[in-house]
């Protein structure tokens, strides 16, 4: 059976169907054929992830220079194809390092839109690379090893100026870090340690450093003062010096009387020093009854005491008269 396609019969548009069957045939053997042949290959792009590159059989132009791609590398980029060397004049980023483009052939490295070659991302201080490191952004632009920062940006030792390590040996006082070797007397430089310290003004002195150079001696065993201690007519104390000569009572906070450059409590300076008034024949000791004392002869008064016999009138700062043990102001003794 024969069919007319597209013309009468005759004609050379006249067609059998078994010719049409294969002709079909044939074209589908050559498709078959094609699809075994050709191969799509795609290159990974070491820059950004939106970046890819590939080589494609079918026919498409760079974006930029319309240039062919066919069987050529390219890069997309925001759902542009472009070649490789468009992609390194128009579309690279700058390395924030060397400041020359990033190629597509070259590895990225990213950081808060910053980008660097894979070889310039390194430590600004000791130049380590940092690819596959931990690393510091400091607020001045520079990416540091974590060591190079800590060392930057650590607390300084008031000693040598060296930053403290995490982890090291420290001494802490008054928000201040020293390493402990560093934290010294100031007079004899060596380290206080555990030890108990005192300080004068920005200086640190141990115990005896500071006893020796800044404290006073007791006026009465001329050992230094370290702490505490008593003030009595301008001379420095021990407060366990500062007791009674005869009973060792303490005298801080207590009335006493100094007799001769020796202190005694009240009691003592009572029963063992003062001079009993001739008047009275109480104890002399200021804290009573007046506070002079008079004296004549071999005989001492309060000054309340020394009065006149007949009158009792005072006889201080005036003349009188002695008539065996009584004494008597010039008009009770006419």
């Amino acid at each position: 059976m024969q069919e007319c396609i597209y013309g009468p019969p005759g004609t050379e548009a006249y067609v059998s169907s078994n010719l049409i069957c294969h002709c079909l045939h044939l074209l589908y053997r050559h498709l078959l054929l094609f699809l075994k042949t050709s191969k799509m290959t795609f290159f990974k792009h070491s820059g950004p992830r939106s970046y890819m590159t590939s080589t494609m059989t079918d026919r498409f132009d760079c974006f930029y220079c319309r240039d062919n791609l066919h069987g050529k590398k390219f890069v997309k980029k925001d759902d542009k194809h472009v070649c490789t060397k468009c992609f390194d004049k128009i579309c690279a980023n700058t390395c924030a390092e060397c400041r020359r483009p990033i190629g597509a052939d070259s590895k990225e490295l990213h950081h808060k839109n910053r980008h660097w070659h894979e070889d310039c991302f390194r430590c600004a201080k000791c130049y380590a690379p940092l690819a596959s490191e931990p690393f510091c952004a400091r607020d001045d632009g520079k990416i540091m090893c974590g060591k190079c920062s800590s060392r930057e940006d650590g607390n300084r030792c008031q000693g040598c100026y060296k930053v403290v390590m995490p982890g090291a040996k420290n001494v802490e006082y008054k928000k201040k870090l020293w390493h402990e070797e560093c934290f010294t007397c100031f007079e004899c430089n060596q380290p206080i340690r555990t030890q108990s310290f005192l300080a004068k003004g920005d200086n640190i002195y141990c115990n005896a450093c500071h006893e020796k150079k800044f404290a006073k001696n007791c006026f009465h065993c001329k050992e230094p003062i370290a702490s505490g201690g008593i003030t009595y007519q301008e001379n420095p104390w021990h407060k366990e010096c500062f007791v009674c000569v005869t009973c060792r009572k303490p005298l801080s906070g207590t009335r006493f009387t100094n007799h001769e450059n020796t202190l005694y409590c009240v009691d003592c300076y009572r029963t063992d020093v003062a001079k009993m008034c001739h008047g009275c024949k109480n104890p002399i000791t200021g804290f009573a009854r007046g506070t002079k004392v008079l004296n004549y002869e071999e005989f001492s008064w309060h000054e309340n005491c020394f009065t006149c016999k007949k009158c009792s009138l005072s006889l201080a700062n005036k003349r009188f008269v002695r008539t065996g043990d009584n004494m008597y102001c010039v008009r009770c003794a006419m």
